[in-house]
């Protein structure tokens, strides 16, 4: 099972849980010529919505913040996996990190066809490091 993993940077927008929010948000960035490795938004309390934007790019992304009035978080570490699509291929990683004790913040996995997926994983910042060096990040 053939797997590349990746330390990636990212930050996130909390919004209003309102059709059409990530869709500006989407077009800012795009406008702005910034390519996103991955892109996720989920509700959080009080009607709100936070927005993940996972680029190698973030510094560029801030200027597209200022310039719109978007609170961003500070900048945050997560992992990108990208691999062959096989059965138990996301289990594989999964369980290397619950060998060391490493709890799992959160996870977003898909197929990508032509046998192919890609998972980006969030653990706790006090993790990141032994994350790292269980999964030979990069």
């Amino acid at each position: 099972m053939a797997y590349r993993v990746s330390k990636v940077d990212y930050c996130y927008v909390t919004v209003p849980s309102r059709a059409g929010q990530g869709a500006k948000i989407l077009k800012e960035i795009r406008d702005a010529g910034i390519n996103l490795i991955a892109f996720s938004g989920f509700p959080v309390k009080g009607g709100k919505a936070q927005i993940d934007l996972v680029s190698d790019r973030v510094s560029a992304i801030r200027k597209v913040a200022d310039r719109n009035g978007w609170k961003l978080s500070g900048t945050k570490k997560a992992f990108l996996v990208q691999g062959t699509d096989e059965v138990g291929a996301v289990q594989k990683i999964v369980s290397r990190l619950a060998r060391e004790g490493i709890n799992i913040t959160a996870v977003d996995a898909v197929a990508a066809g032509k046998k192919r997926y890609g998972m980006v994983l969030w653990v706790k910042p006090k993790d990141y490091r032994r994350a790292a060096m269980a999964l030979n990040a990069s």
